[in-house]
C-alpha cells in the first residue's frame, strides 16, 4: 500500500453527497454541479483542509477508530464545500465550446509530438502597479487564437480579482516528425482594456518532441512570461 491522504476521501465522498442533497432538492439556487465545477471545488476544498497521510492498512484502522475526530472533519469539510460551489459559481469560468468557432477543438495526436510547456504570465496596471482583473488576455500564434489542451484551459484568458492578475494558457500538443526533434514556436500575448494601449507581446518558446502527449499538468513544464504592464496613451514603462 502507497502513501495515501486520506483527507481526500473525506472531500470526494462530501462533495459527492452535497451535490446529490442540492440535485434532490431541485436545485433552487441553479447551481452549476457540471464535472468542471465538482473538480474546481474538490481543489477549492483540499488547498484549504490539513492533509492527513497514511501508509498501511494500520493506519486506515486508526482513522476509522477516531471517529469523532472524523465527524469534526466532515462537518468542517461540509462547511467548505458550500463555501466552495458559491465560490465557483460566483467566479464562473466561460467554458470552451462557448469560444469554439474561435478556437476549435483539441484532439492529441498519434503521432511524436511537441508538448507546448503551461504559459504563466502576470498583468498589472502602469498607473498603480496593482494586479489587473475584468479584462481577457489572449494567446495568438500566426494569427490565430491558439487552440488549448482540454477545455479546462482559456483563451482568451478572463482574469478575475482573486487570483493576483496571473493568467495561464497550456496549448495543444503538436505533431512531430519523431522524437528528440527541437524546435521553437513564436507566440504572442494580446491584451485590449481601454482606456489603457493595447499590449501586444511576442515570446518565443523552445519545445523537444517527445513519444506521447502530456496527460496531466506538471509545474517542471511551465513557461514563465516575465511581468506585463498596461499604461493609457502616451506612458511608457520606465
Amino acid at each position: 500500500m502507497g502513501i495515501h491522504n486520506t483527507t481526500e476521501d473525506i472531500v470526494f465522498s462530501e462533495v459527492d453527497k452535497i451535490f446529490k442533497a442540492i440535485e434532490k432538492e431541485g436545485n433552487p439556487e441553479k447551481f452549476s454541479l457540471n464535472d468542471q465545477c465538482r473538480m474546481d471545488i474538490i481543489c477549492y476544498v483540499l488547498n484549504r483542509t490539513e492533509p492527513r497521510y497514511i501508509v498501511s492498512n494500520r493506519g486506515v484502522a486508526r482513522v476509522e477508530q477516531d471517529s469523532f475526530e472524523k465527524q469534526q472533519k466532515e462537518a468542517d469539510i461540509a462547511t467548505l464545500v458550500y463555501d466552495g460551489i458559491k465560490r465557483v459559481n460566483h467566479n464562473m469560468r466561460p467554458r470552451i465550446e462557448a469560444n469554439a468557432s474561435r478556437i476549435g477543438t483539441s484532439t492529441a495526436p498519434d503521432t511524436p509530438v511537441y508538448n507546448i510547456p503551461t504559459i504563466v504570465g502576470r498583468l498589472f496596471s502602469g498607473i498603480n502597479f496593482s494586479p489587473m482583473s475584468g479584462i481577457s488576455v489572449e494567446l495568438w500564434q500566426d494569427g490565430k487564437l491558439v487552440v488549448m489542451k482540454d477545455e479546462n484551459w482559456q483563451n482568451p484568458y478572463n482574469m478575475v480579482s482573486n487570483t493576483a492578475g496571473a493568467f495561464t494558457f497550456w496549448p495543444t500538443p503538436l505533431s512531430a516528425g519523431a522524437p528528440g526533434l527541437r524546435k521553437i514556436f513564436e507566440y504572442s500575448v494580446k491584451i485590449e482594456a481601454p482606456p489603457f494601449e493595447t499590449l501586444s507581446h511576442r515570446f518565443s518558446v523552445p519545445v523537444m518532441s517527445e513519444i506521447l502527449s502530456a496527460s496531466s499538468f506538471s509545474m517542471d513544464r511551465t513557461f514563465k512570461l516575465p511581468d506585463l504592464y498596461m499604461f493609457p496613451p502616451g506612458d511608457e514603462e520606465d
